[in-house]
């Protein structure tokens, strides 16, 4: 085998290989800081509950998303706030009050309050935050 040959395998079968891997990795769209919980790497979220565009959380069950994050009122004076955004593909999930757990819409995982993964195809959490009310002034961070 000329020197050349051997090169342009080495070469194909190379790229064989990168191309194989990123393939198969690349439904998987895993948050490398979503096991870091409670980490702030962007400013705080503000919601004011008396403005009329958050009326969805005046009530218990209601959710709003903002910044990529999902704000749910969980009852009692009680907040939560979790990454919106699906740890398998990025899809928005929504709050689902009756089954009391987060749907990806895009291919059904299923995530609970926590942000622990119930049901797959995603296989790491969603990142939470803290959330501090004072008044009617929600903080999350």
């Amino acid at each position: 085998m000329k020197r050349r040959e051997a090169l342009n395998k080495i070469f194909l079968g190379g790229t064989t290989v990168f191309l194989v891997t990123a393939t198969l990795s690349s439904c998987e769209k895993e948050d490398p800081d979503s096991n870091n919980n409670n980490n702030n790497t962007n400013d705080d979220i503000i919601i004011d509950l008396s403005d009329s565009a958050n009326n969805s959380l005046t009530n218990e069950g209601g959710y709003l998303v903002k910044s990529g994050v999902i704000i749910i009122n969980t009852g009692n004076d009680n907040f939560i706030a979790l990454s919106s955004v699906c740890t398998h593909n990025g899809c928005t999930v929504g709050y689902v009050a009756a089954n009391d757990n987060l749907l990806c819409p895009c291919h059904d995982s299923v995530f609970a309050l926590d942000g622990t993964v119930l049901q797959g195809p995603a296989s790491s959490p969603l990142k939470t935050y803290n959330v501090k009310k004072e008044g009617d002034i929600l903080t999350i961070s």
